[in-house]
């Protein structure tokens, strides 16, 4: 990881930005609207009568052997030379990006997103169990994750999915993630919480999309104990579906589930199919934070973050991540992260959210990104 402290003056890889004008990741028409774009880059950092606005800038990780002119992207978005130096940002197999994934110069498809989403429960999709509602698959075959889940529509453009958990136990950070991030951030609640469903309605009324965490065992435990219902690794069958069903019939209106700790849980071959297999007759999907990211699905959609973007909790580690996403969706045409709701992820992520379609990405629910395997 490289920090680049103060630019004393606008910093563009011009060789770069002429190579990215060639590169066949651009389709007809972006490359004369990405020249526009650096055009304005320079604009935004000199000031008054030509004089250079001071800037800082964190860069994160990103990929080393990436497919051709996904730098020079980066470089023409955010202003800066994004240098051969820098280390690679993950260890997953690398694809390369997908002809015109990144379509900058392409106008949106139009999508059918924004609004409120149904009030939950919807007719059809749940059934009365031993706690309350459960999520069941309705008469037509359709699931609690296709009814439940953000209409969303791609354009093209490379997808960023954030999941923002820890909801629903501390009312006013709760509130501030209901009410300041945009409806296509996927919000994860607490099991344990009061009044979840209140929060959960709340949620879905501003077009956010439900994931409900689940706690299990993690390799720590019990020094680190994530409840009384936790999901154990050596439990027999029928405990862990009994643990899963009281924790599924606290709330209605979820799509899936997503794990909160289970590093030992998550690895025990047993434990993981029992909760897969209950996962999938529910009709539910299955969202990690990257703990089961070498997991197959079981045949339920399925999706692993790539990055939990406040392992590190300051601003600029914050920064770092996000565009670490960016780099990973120009990279694969999709990225997921994951993290928490304290203040300063929240500040962070609005303000970012409220930029990143501008620079050539398409903002998505976590479900967008959820596929079987």
């Amino acid at each position: 990881m490289i920090a680049i402290p103060r630019l004393s003056a606008p910093r563009l890889n011009l060789a770069g930005l002429k190579g990215l004008l060639a590169s066949r990741y651009l389709r007809p028409g972006a490359a004369a609207v990405l020249f526009v774009v650096a055009l304005a880059v320079v604009a935004q950092l000199v000031g008054p009568g030509g004089k250079p606005r001071p800037v800082r800038i964190g860069l994160a990780p990103v990929f080393a052997h990436a497919p051709q002119g996904w730098r020079e992207a980066l470089s023409a978005a955010h202003g800066v030379s994004v240098t051969e130096d820098i280390v690679r940002l993950s260890e997953r197999p690398l694809a390369p990006m997908a002809a015109g994934a990144w379509n900058a110069g392409q106008q949106a498809a139009p999508v059918v997103i924004g609004g409120p989403l149904a009030a939950a429960p919807i007719a059809g999709f749940f059934a009365p169990g031993p706690g309350g509602p459960l999520p069941i698959i309705a008469q037509n075959g359709r699931t609690p994750f296709e009814a439940y889940a953000r209409p969303f529509a791609g354009n093209g453009r490379p997808k960023i999915a954030l999941v923002i958990g820890g909801l629903g136990l501390n009312a006013r950070a709760t509130q501030a993630a209901i009410e300041t991030l945009p409806g296509q951030i996927t919000l994860s609640f607490v099991p344990y919480a009061e009044g979840l469903q209140g929060w959960i309605d709340m949620a879905r009324a501003h077009g956010h999309e439900v994931l409900l965490e689940t706690p299990m065992e993690p390799v720590d435990y019990p020094d680190n104990d994530p409840g009384p219902y936790t999901l154990m690794a050596d439990a027999q069958a029928p405990d862990t579906t009994n643990k899963l069903e009281w924790i599924l019939s606290r709330a209605t209106g979820y799509f899936g589930l997503t794990n909160y700790l289970g590093s030992r849980f998550l690895a025990d071959d047993h434990a993981y199919a029992t909760f897969i297999g209950s996962v999938r007759g529910r009709g539910l999907g299955f969202i990690d934070d990257g703990s089961a990211s070498r997991r197959i699905g079981g045949g339920i959609p399925r999706a692993s973050a790539e990055r939990v973007i406040d392992d590190q909790l300051s601003q600029q580690a914050i920064d770092q991540q996000l565009l670490a996403l960016e780099a990973g969706a120009l990279q694969r045409g999709q990225a997921l992260g994951a993290g928490f709701a304290y203040p300063v992820t929240l500040e962070k992520v609005a303000r970012w959210a409220g930029s990143v379609e501008q620079r050539g990405y398409q903002l998505a629910p976590a479900s967008a990104l959820a596929q079987k395997r």
